[in-house]
């Protein structure tokens, strides 16, 4: 979606030839070939192990990082892999997004007409804001302290990570359409009357 956007603002008369539907064929396969690799390495390494003693996670879906807490051997290895394969896909992607956001910014920052600006900033704030959210949660979900996991803090996280940004999606997406923000409006005044 960053690369979309990136051409669209940065090679507006060059969208449609660099956008072809072989592009977005590619962007999707490679999107589904990443996944499946990422997910395949970490189940083959974290079935691996040796699981004894009691099979409760301590979370509220079956992530790896809690999986790694039953084992009964070192884990070394699985949390070096996770950390590599995580911070491959993670933060890689994430750095990519925000490479493309940095040329958006800088090429919108170069329009002289301001209603240029401000359609531009609005085409990209919600999907900034929505990655914003993702990349956030995520980083801090599989990079953050180990300690946390003690604490139980990681299961809020991941609850935002897995659950709330996919749900906040369609409603940060629907703010730029006019009838949203008209009806939105509309119940906001309707609540400061009451």
């Amino acid at each position: 979606m960053a690369y979309d956007r990136y051409n669209a603002i940065c090679h507006p008369l060059l969208y449609t030839l660099i956008m072809r539907e072989i592009v977005c064929i590619r962007h999707i396969v490679g999107s589904y070939v990443i996944g499946a690799a990422n997910a395949l390495i970490h189940t083959v390494f974290t079935f691996s192990l040796p699981f004894c003693g009691s099979n409760k996670i301590d979370h509220f879906f079956c992530d790896i990082p809690p999986m790694l807490e039953l084992s009964c051997k070192d884990i070394w290895v699985n949390e070096l892999v996770v950390f590599i394969v995580s911070g491959c896909v993670i933060i890689g992607s994430f750095v990519v997004t925000m490479i493309s956001y940095i040329e958006i910014i800088s090429k919108i920052l170069k329009l002289r007409s301001a209603l240029g600006k401000k359609k531009s900033f609005a085409t990209c704030s919600s999907h900034l804001i929505v990655v914003t959210i993702f990349y956030g949660s995520g980083i801090f979900m599989y990079f953050g302290p180990k300690s946390i996991y003690r604490i139980g803090q990681k299961s809020l996280v991941s609850l935002m990570y897995t659950v709330i940004a996919p749900l906040l999606n369609p409603f940060i997406y629907s703010l730029r359409n006019k009838d949203v923000k008209s009806n939105m409006k509309n119940m906001f005044l309707q609540l400061l009357q009451i």
